[in-house]
């Protein structure tokens, strides 16, 4: 048997570290039965397409049975597949062809709630049922001087002054109980009791039941919120001291999911992403997804938080300091014990290009760009679809426009109140910020529907479609979506893919107000990845102090460039050259 050498003595290697992982929000991806949402056979009948792509898993959004509240996260069935998406025979059709290609899948799992037309929510309005306490109930208060109540008893207030992450309060009034629930989404979404053991048991033997049926692992929505503080669990009414962002990494968050790791997962090879809420500190962190946590990986909000205010309208400014400050926490904070996802859009995100790059003069330079980021930080890289064709925001022009209950319920709120005049008033902040800008139909050509459906698509498509699609795209070498198949292939099917996937990040000119520079090292192989976030040429350099190496004695090969591979960008020196408008390059220092 043959040594390892000392390289890869450095590697802790797991197939979920050196996969690409693409994002289909099945509503929005492909339709085949005209009725204007996507669908389970639209998936299978791209199946070539996604293996053309070189994707290695599939992240799939929920297809459980579901009223559609938010869009499939407020589900009625664990264990049924929606009418609208098709069967569980359609399904077991996508699974397996998917792994006849070598594609794994994972399923959203969503445990925080769920819907209200869930057979358990139905059962729990009784209080003699033993699913009352699958869910939180709690009175309300009566000793608030002059509250009338809000959608509920005239001389009750709502159990503590939560507001909901989608708007008004936390907690909905059951006039059958005769008690409040806890909703910390929309209304139709009440949250489970993982207090109750039940609870844990009925979803940790769900979660069996589709690894039995060969899944490959979950994406965890919204994980981190399972375990309320003491606060509400240990008070009836709750007390009023707390903050619903307490809900956050709660007192037996630690506690349930290392229960659901030893019950579930340990004994399987499968990967667990958990999607967390606020900031995180990077020793909760690691107690998630480190060497001994029960998680393989996860996502933060860090750095999709940069531009947001405090209302789904309101944006803030930020600078390339920002957004590389951000990553920098999480790529030295999870260097040595755990692991990253790298992401920059999905279904709950405005698109990429719109938000960190140029959609308008530079839209296809910024997407390469943006996806070169992508692809060589340290961390498991995310695709959400139509990324890798540089699709855009979608230009809303009115409130009814949109599907999106997070979009909706706060300005219909905030229009009501009288705290904003107009839709007009606002309409710039949203086409920034809403997640329906993800959720517009996959644009496959320039046909009246961007060949996603022959009927009338549930959501506008953009009117873009004409230019920008995945016809036009695959016709063209130099797009977009032939660029992306150049990184996954240089990531994993070359001569410096352990590097680019297990390499040390060391970040160069940390206060470049334009330029972001990084070297990535394992061993003695070195990646020098620099991009230029601006709309004109940037001069970049190495300087010798921040590095283990002298640059004045490397030689820089290129890798890959996002404007081709002309002289200007072969016949460079190692320490220093000007970069073009959101121009991003990779060398091999040698």
């Amino acid at each position: 048997m043959t040594e390892p050498t000392a390289d890869e003595q450095l590697i802790d290697r797991a197939w979920w570290k050196e996969s690409v992982i693409y994002q289909i929000y099945p509503r929005s991806f492909n339709d085949t039965n005209d009725d204007g949402v996507g669908d389970i056979p639209g998936i299978i009948e791209k199946l070539d397409y996604l293996d053309d792509l070189g994707v290695d898993i599939i992240w799939l959004n929920p297809v459980y049975e579901s009223p559609n509240a938010d869009n499939g996260y407020d589900i009625a069935d664990y264990q049924s597949i929606m009418d609208e998406f098709g069967t569980m025979e359609d399904w077991e059709e996508l699974l397996d062809g998917l792994h006849d290609r070598g594609i794994k899948l994972i399923m959203d799992l969503v445990v925080n709630h769920t819907s209200d037309e869930h057979e358990w929510f139905v059962n729990a309005r009784d209080p003699d049922s033993e699913y009352h306490d699958y869910y939180i109930w709690k009175n309300g208060r009566t000793d608030i001087d002059g509250f009338t109540g809000h959608l509920g008893p005239e001389d009750e207030a709502p159990p503590n002054q939560w507001e909901s992450f989608f708007g008004g309060p936390a907690w909905a009034y059951d006039e059958e109980v005769g008690k409040w629930y806890l909703h910390l989404f929309d209304e139709k979404q009440p949250d489970l009791n993982w207090e109750n053991p039940e609870v844990r048991d009925e979803i940790f033997e769900m979660m069996e039941w589709w690894l039995d049926k060969g899944i490959d692992g979950f994406r965890m929505d919204v994980i981190n919120l399972l375990s309320k503080p003491d606060s509400v669990t240990k008070h009836d009414p709750p007390q009023n001291s707390t903050q619903v962002w307490e809900t956050f990494d709660g007192p037996r968050m630690q506690e349930f999911l290392d229960t659901m790791h030893d019950r579930v997962l340990a004994d399987q090879d499968v990967f667990a992403l958990g999607e967390m809420m606020g900031r995180m500190d990077m020793e909760t962190a690691i107690d998630y997804v480190g060497r001994d946590g029960p998680l393989s990986t996860l996502f933060h909000f860090d750095h999709v938080l940069l531009d947001h205010g405090g209302k789904i309208w309101e944006t803030n400014e930020w600078t390339l300091n920002d957004l590389r400050d951000s990553f920098n926490r999480w790529q030295y904070g999870l260097a040595d014990d755990g692991w990253n996802s790298i992401y920059l859009s999905n279904h709950d995100q405005p698109r990429l290009v719109s938000r960190f790059g140029n959609d308008d003069e530079y839209r296809e330079e910024s997407a390469k760009l943006l996806a070169t980021l992508i692809f060589t930080l340290r961390g498991t890289p995310y695709i959400f679809q139509g990324a890798e064709i540089g699709m855009t925001n979608y230009p809303f022009d009115s409130l009814d426009e949109f599907r999106d209950v997070e979009t909706i319920n706060p300005v219909r709120n905030a229009l009501e109140s009288g705290e904003i005049d107009n839709f007009d008033d606002i309409k710039h902040g949203l086409r920034h910020n809403s997640r329906d800008n993800a959720r517009t139909p996959m644009q496959w050509d320039d046909s009246e529907h961007a060949g996603f459906t022959d009927g009338e698509p549930w959501i506008g498509v953009n009117p873009n479609h004409d230019e920008i699609n995945v016809e036009a795209a695959r016709d063209d070498e130099d797009s977009i979506w032939h660029y992306y198949r150049e990184l996954m292939e240089l990531r994993k099917d070359s001569d410096v893919s352990d590097v680019m996937v297990y390499g040390d990040y060391e970040v160069l000119i940390n206060d470049h107000e334009e330029v972001w520079s990084y070297v990535r090292t394992l061993g003695d192989e070195r990646l020098l990845v620099t991009l230029n976030f601006a709309e004109w040429e940037s001069h970049t350099w190495i300087p010798e102090y921040e590095v283990d190496f002298n640059p004045h004695d490397m030689e820089a090969e290129l890798l890959l460039c996002n404007y081709g591979a002309d002289e200007r960008a072969t016949d460079v020196d190692a320490e220093a050259f000007d970069l073009r408008p959101w121009e991003a390059r990779i060398y091999r220092l040698k």
